[in-house]
Order: structure tokens, then C-alpha cells, then sequence
């Protein structure tokens, strides 16, 4: 696996302690410009489905759940694809994943790093 797996918000300011910057969700982040977001890449078919987005609406009481059927979704085959290409940089660099959400530590990101740190 990679050196260091991070998650953070698009928003915050790039570093080069990055490393590869992929933001993870399926919507491009509100008032963020191409430019601004120095990303290496935009990794839509990670995200969660547009379904299960809306039925968690980031409450963190449903983030357990959230995290199981999310978790679920990446082993099917509309996932597995950009999950795999994701392993793939994460097993040859640092990887600082993005988010625009503000609660990361309840995201898509931080289940994606567990996941590809366990």
C-alpha cells in the first residue's frame, strides 16, 4: 500500500505532501474550479450511487449503514472497476483523497481510506 492514504476536503489548500489528489465524489464540488483543485484525478464510479447518497444525506447516525452498503457497492461491478484503479495508485504513491462534504470523518473519503488501508 502507499506510504500515507489521506482524505480532506477539495476545498483546503493542495500541498505537495499530497501526492496523487483524487477527489471521490460524483458531483463536481460547488463554486471549485478545474484549476483551483489541483487534482490528478476525478474518480466518479468510486463514489456512491446517486440512491444511496440521497438515503444517507450525511447524517452520522446513519454512517455505520452508510459505511456497510457503501462497502457493499464497491464489490459490485458498477464500482469495481475504478475501486481497482484506485488501489492501483494507492499501492504506488501517496494519496490524499477529496471530498467537497464538510464532515469528513463521516464520508465516502474516510471509508474509502480505511478500505484501502485494511
Amino acid at each position: 500500500m502507499a506510504a500515507r492514504i489521506a482524505y480532506r476536503r477539495i476545498y483546503e489548500e493542495s500541498s505537495p505532501r499530497d501526492g496523487q489528489r483524487v477527489l471521490v465524489d460524483r458531483v463536481w464540488p460547488r463554486g471549485m474550479t478545474k484549476a483551483d483543485a489541483h487534482l490528478d484525478e476525478w474518480l466518479r464510479d468510486v463514489a456512491p450511487s446517486t440512491e444511496l447518497r440521497r438515503w444517507y444525506g450525511h447524517d452520522p447516525a446513519r454512517f455505520a449503514e452508510f459505511r456497510r452498503r457503501y462497502l457493499a457497492e464497491l464489490r459490485d461491478a458498477g464500482h469495481r472497476e475504478a475501486a481497482g484503479h484506485l488501489r492501483d495508485l494507492a499501492a504506488h504513491d501517496t494519496l490524499t483523497l477529496l471530498t467537497a462534504t464538510k464532515d469528513v470523518e463521516h464520508s465516502q473519503a474516510a471509508v474509502l481510506a480505511d478500505w484501502l488501508t485494511g
